[in-house]
Formats: structure tokens, C-alpha cells, sequence
């Protein structure tokens, strides 16, 4: 059976994301052995994350987003530290959701913008946390979701175990909508529940605002 064609209205095109401290490029196989190294150093952080730590693994994941990707599902990026010049990580865009509206409606959105987008999959190398690539990766992406997608939410789900990452959600300014009981696989091989949480189109502005303060003030989310 052949695979069906994405029409444009639904499917997102890969886009280069770069600010002062980080740049967001379009995951390639070729990332792979840069993954494999920023994933080197301490690993207590990714208990709760998927994190590849040999080359196998690295293709294996990226192998993973690039299927989503093509599907329209997702838009997997490697992170780049500006600086250093090197690749210190990854995050993407998943549950791309284009919603189905009658042509006449004042909801119907231009082809390639989607309705919802969730931000996640989001790891980076031990000595770039707590640093502002994260702060800025996250305003990178929402103000492109916002600002360019113009979606009506964004969603931002984690572990419920993770309280380190439950802190860092609620810090961008995103709300709590409550658990996801035994919601998926969890990455160290059990049943996880998904803390989920969102933020609204109309929420942004104040997001937003907070998060250039963070960048500007030096405290970043962990």
C-alpha cells in the first residue's frame, strides 16, 4: 500500500528557530554522533526523559522523529549552543493537530498552520542546563507557535514524577490542567502518568513578557 500524501494544510515545513544565546535547526541523521556527545557528561537529569546515549540510539531516536515528522505529527530540532557553536541537545513541536473546520467558518486557519502544538521531548547536556538556552529555546518556539502558527494552545505535558521539569512548565507561565492517568510508556520501561499542562493564545502576551525578563535578568528555568 502506497503512503498517502500530506496535502500542505497539514503538514509544517522545517524552519531554522535562532536567538542571541541558542539556535534551533531541523533534526538530520547527521546530528547523530552530536547528540551521542552532549548526552556524555552526568546523566542523573533523564530519569524521566528518553535521552540517547550510544550511536545506535542516536540514529534510533532521530530515525523516530524524522517518521513523526514526515507523518505530520511532529517538527524534531537539534539545539545548538550559539557560543560553543555546538549541538547540546534536542526539542521539537509533536501532536501537530490541524482541526477540521467548514470552509466558511471564522475559525478556518491558512494551509501549514496548525491549531494546537505541544512543546516537548526536550533534553539538553548536563553543562547547558540551568543556562539561558533553555529560557530562550522556549520563547523561540512559543513565539513561533504564537506568533507565526497563531495557534489557539500550546501544550507542555511531562512525567508527573518529574518535579523538576513540572516546576520549569509552570515558570514559562503554562497551566496545569491536571494527570493523565497511566497515560503512555514511561522511559524507564513503566506505565507513566502525564502531568499536563497549557497555555492559551490569550495567555501568551503575559507569558511572553515574563520570559524576556527571565532572559534580561539572568534567571532561567531549570
Amino acid at each position: 500500500m502506497s503512503a498517502v500524501a500530506l496535502t500542505p494544510a497539514r503538514r509544517v515545513e522545517p524552519v531554522v528557530l535562532e536567538g542571541r544565546h541558542v539556535r534551533l535547526e531541523p533534526l538530520t541523521p547527521a546530528h547523530a554522533p552530536a547528540l551521542v556527545e552532549a548526552a556524555s557528561g552526568r546523566r542523573d537529569t533523564y530519569a524521566f526523559t528518553l535521552v540517547p546515549a550510544t550511536l545506535a540510539e542516536a540514529r534510533s531516536y532521530i530515525e523516530s522523529a524524522l517518521v513523526d515528522q514526515a507523518a505530520g505529527r511532529a517538527l524534531p530540532f537539534a539545539t545548538r549552543a550559539r557560543a560553543a557553536g555546538r549541538v547540546i541537545g534536542s526539542t521539537r513541536f509533536g501532536n501537530i493537530e490541524f482541526w477540521t473546520w467548514p470552509t466558511d467558518s471564522p475559525h478556518a486557519r491558512p494551509d501549514g498552520t496548525p491549531d494546537v502544538v505541544e512543546i516537548g521531548w526536550t533534553w539538553l547536556a548536563a553543562d547547558a542546563q540551568r543556562t539561558a538556552v533553555n529560557t530562550e529555546a522556549k520563547l523561540l518556539m512559543l513565539t513561533h507557535a504564537f506568533e507565526t502558527w497563531r495557534v489557539r494552545a500550546v501544550k507542555l505535558n511531562t512525567d508527573a514524577r518529574n518535579a523538576r521539569s513540572r516546576a520549569a512548565i509552570q515558570r514559562i507561565g503554562a497551566r496545569f490542567d491536571g494527570v493523565l492517568r497511566a497515560h503512555r510508556p514511561a522511559s524507564d520501561g513503566g506505565i507513566r502518568d502525564t502531568a499536563a499542562f497549557s497555555l492559551l493564545a490569550e495567555e501568551w502576551p503575559a507569558a511572553r513578557a515574563a520570559l524576556h525578563a527571565r532572559l534580561t535578568e539572568g534567571h532561567h528555568t531549570p
